[in-house]
């Protein structure tokens, strides 16, 4: 099973791993939003920083559980 498969997979039977998903979607769209601003001030270079770092604790995240189920030997698609 390829990465994309098994994320989807996670995606249809782990709550956590897709309320992580959607969480990491939210803070790349914000991203986008504020890497669109030419001159973007303290607060919105504050907000950047944070959301860059809190996505990529989400992403961590998302990859133990994928961990997790791979050593249990979860990966099945339906």
């Amino acid at each position: 099973m390829n990465t994309e498969t098994f994320k989807e997979s996670l995606l249809d039977r782990d709550t956590e791993f897709r309320e992580l998903a959607r969480q990491h979607g939210r803070y790349e769209a914000r991203l986008t939003e504020l890497a669109a601003l030419s001159y973007p001030n303290d607060e919105e270079q504050l907000e950047e920083s944070t959301l860059k770092k809190k996505k990529l604790a989400v992403k961590d995240q998302m990859e133990a559980i994928m961990q997790r189920h791979l050593a249990s030997g979860n990966n099945q698609t339906h």
